[in-house]
């Protein structure tokens, strides 16, 4: 509980007045309760209030700075696990919606369904060192069809100075405020999407931040023996067999992340700086399915450093699993500030999380071997068990039931009169 007072005293002082504060920090032990959804109706009821409209006018009203709140957990997250070697995680994640009134929504490639889906699409940054990886920013994106409707914006709280842009200006927007504010990181990595991306790649080399960025095997570069640029994947297949290194990427679940790796020297194109410009080529084992990363550091690095970059940028993807059993993808809001003020909050209570479980591993004596470290998981479910798992008494449960239903019965007869149906009228016995 200590650590988990660390972290919200990290944002407290965001809090104007004891109201909200204890509010704040009622929302972020609900977050790691085992409450079924994070909706703010389940959050009260677990919280003990006797209605939703404070955690509703938490995320909707009370006054307080999202932006400020998430600069507050970028620090405290920092300062528990940072070190110079860290490294910078750009990636999104959708989650599926219903309807086209939440904020973002609309019918749009996700990676979560691996598809076209009806969703709600979000930017991250994420912070991985040898201690631990978590989320530091987060941005919603919003397609054309959204901007370019000033009307439905406004109706969702969208500022009137937000205009269009695309994930990958929104993740450089974010790594500026990371370096800016003096973040410990050296690396930065990303998957294809952004690693085609030359304005990104020269942000980075203008910040001196090395980076290893998937590409796509069609993507072109400039190798010192070939003449004009040439597909990575046709430069791969040149590569002789003592050209590969069997190189672990880091530990995974099931042991080490064996691949063999090749690397060659590449010409930067022009407009871009000094350093060493390189292409990595990794090869599974298991079927020699090949994948393309193309790297810039300032100075000389062995392979197994980029290595090490490139089998990082999976820690995003636990960050959204880990997220999400905490209520990332939860925020069962429909405007702007709301979206931010939840996601922000659920980004504080994964650091805790994470900064909880490096302590632990740090703290642990050579008797403990025969057990595992603490997991971010199995520290949520203690939390659950041992301190947010609140006792209310017969007449608050009845009464949550109670209110649902009442609600509930409110909202079908709205449903049936905006479609123009007969008013809904309840089975006779």
């Amino acid at each position: 509980m200590a650590e988990f007072d660390t972290g919200f005293a990290a944002i407290a002082g965001r809090f104007g007045r004891v109201e909200p504060r204890r509010q704040a920090r009622a929302f972020l032990l609900g977050l790691l309760s085992d409450v079924d959804t994070r909706s703010c109706w389940q959050l009260a009821e677990h919280a003990g209030d006797g209605s939703p409209h404070a955690m509703q006018r938490l995320l909707g009203e009370t006054v307080w700075d999202a932006d400020a709140v998430r600069d507050d957990v970028r620090g405290y997250a920092v300062d528990a696990l940072g070190e110079a070697g860290g490294v910078l995680i750009l990636d999104d994640t959708g989650d599926l919606k219903k309807g086209c009134l939440t904020i973002g929504t609309q019918r749009q490639y996700t990676g979560t369904a691996g598809r076209i889906e009806n969703a709600q699409v979000a930017v991250y940054l994420a912070y991985a060192t040898t201690a631990g990886s978590t989320l530091i920013d987060r941005e919603v994106y919003l397609p054309k069809a959204w901007t370019d409707d000033r009307a439905r914006c406004a109706a969702a709280g969208v500022p009137d100075d937000v205009r269009f842009a695309t994930k990958i200006t929104l993740g450089r927007r974010m790594l500026t405020r990371a370096l800016d504010a003096g973040v410990s990181a050296a690396w930065c990595t990303a998957d294809e999407f952004y690693g085609g991306d030359h304005h990104l790649r020269r942000d980075l080399q203008a910040r001196g931040v090395g980076y290893v960025l998937a590409v796509a095997k069609s993507h072109r570069v400039i190798a010192r023996t070939v003449d004009g640029p040439v597909r990575a994947d046709r430069l791969a297949a040149t590569l002789p067999d003592r050209a590969w290194n069997q190189i672990s990427a880091g530990r995974g679940s099931k042991g080490e992340r064996d691949y063999d790796w090749a690397w060659m020297t590449i010409n930067p194109p022009a407009g871009e700086v000094g350093g060493c410009h390189s292409l990595l080529v990794r090869r599974r084992i298991s079927d020699g399915e090949l994948a393309f990363y193309r790297c810039w550091t300032p100075t000389p690095v062995p392979l197994r450093t980029l290595v090490r970059v490139a089998g990082t940028r999976w820690n995003v993807e636990t960050c959204f699993q880990t997220g999400k059993s905490i209520g990332l993808d939860e925020p069962q809001v429909r405007r702007w500030d709301s979206w931010y003020r939840h996601v922000t909050l659920v980004m504080l209570a994964h650091a805790i999380l994470t900064v909880i479980a490096t302590r632990e591993r740090d703290n642990r004596t050579d008797h403990d071997q025969t057990l595992i470290a603490l997991t971010f998981h199995e520290i949520r479910r203690l939390i659950t068990r041992l301190i947010t798992n609140t006792v209310h008494t017969i007449d608050h449960w009845l009464h949550w039931s109670a209110w649902r239903r009442r609600h509930q019965a409110r909202a079908r007869t709205s449903h049936y009169r905006r479609r123009g149906h007969i008013a809904y009228q309840p089975a006779s016995t």
